[in-house]
């Protein structure tokens, strides 16, 4: 007789949350998340913690935000970078937001840079959800919280699922993979 090792549900495992600061928190995504019946596995790579070579432990992942920009040259960040691959190359789902999107975006080689005006977003500010956010999301809000300086071009291959005045790429799709660069309430 063999055992044969038990699968858990994707609902069960928890989902690997990525941190920037020492006292920030997943806050109201964490509670939805807890909500569903995950668990949060907190990691902030900025102060040492591990990324995990593979999420077959994990039903997910969440890059969160900082005070930093996907192209400063820390380690941490080129890391995070480079680690987006593996949910990508796994299917596996991805949300980036803020500075996570900023990472996806350049992992799925699209430009993150400054506004030509040098025009920040910071507060609340408008987003228009195109027909392919509608169709993913019918109940989006008129206005969303934005702390960033940079945005990003749409990826090659991503579908684009709200715009914005300034910074007109707010949210993105990319298979299992999608980013926001405002922070969803």
């Amino acid at each position: 007789m063999s055992l044969q090792p038990v699968k858990t549900p994707d609902s069960l495992l928890p989902v690997l949350i990525v941190l920037h600061q020492e006292t920030s928190t997943p806050g109201r995504v964490g509670n939805a998340l807890r909500a569903l019946g995950h668990g949060l596995d907190i990691r902030r790579p900025r102060f040492g913690d591990p990324l995990p070579e593979t999420l077959d432990g994990h039903a997910g992942a969440v890059i969160f935000g900082g005070p930093m920009s996907a192209n400063d040259s820390d380690d941490f960040v080129r890391r995070e970078i480079d680690w987006i691959a593996v949910p990508l190359a796994e299917q596996r789902p991805f949300l980036g937001i803020c500075l996570g999107a900023q990472m996806l975006a350049m992992q799925l080689g699209a430009r993150v840079a400054p506004h030509p005006e040098g025009r920040a977003e910071m507060g609340y500010y408008p987003i228009r959800p195109t027909q392919a956010g509608l169709a993913l999301c019918p109940d989006w809000p008129e206005h969303v919280y934005h702390w960033h300086r940079e945005g990003f071009e749409l990826p090659q291959g991503a579908q684009l699922l709200a715009e914005g005045g300034d910074f007109p790429v707010q949210a993105f799709s990319s298979g299992h993979c999608s980013g926001f660069n405002f922070i969803p309430t």
